[in-house]
């Protein structure tokens, strides 16, 4: 079996690449965004990538006649999308820590001696 059997159906390169990928992924990393901004836990992301894996699979399906039911395509495309949602996960939380918690990495002025140095 070929690689590209492994991921996609048979000459379906452009529409696992449009819609597992690009609409998908969008939407995937949306969501983790989503989810970081209201604080919950990263593992949420999870259960809404195994609800969008199957409209994505209803898709490949309805508009390129691909396989509806096929627990191999439904876990690529589901396995896809969580990586896109974590990295929007990811990037989102950087950026709420770095707002919250900035203090924590700002230098100190030059010149400040340090409160634990020995005198």
């Amino acid at each position: 079996m070929a690689l590209h059997e492994l991921i996609y159906e048979d000459d379906a390169l452009r529409s696992f690449l449009l819609f597992t990928v690009l609409l998908g992924g969008g939407a995937a990393w949306l969501t983790g965004r989503a989810i970081a901004q209201t604080w919950r836990p990263w593992w949420s992301a999870v259960a809404y990538m195994l609800i969008l894996g199957l409209a994505v699979r209803f898709f490949h399906y309805a508009l390129f006649s691909g396989t509806l039911l096929s627990l191999h395509y439904y876990a690529v495309d589901t396995a896809i999308l969580i990586f896109m949602a974590t990295l929007g996960f990811r990037a989102q939380r950087q950026a709420q820590m770095a707002r919250q918690y900035g203090f924590l990495t700002a230098s100190a002025p030059a010149g400040a001696a340090r409160q634990d140095a020995a005198p």
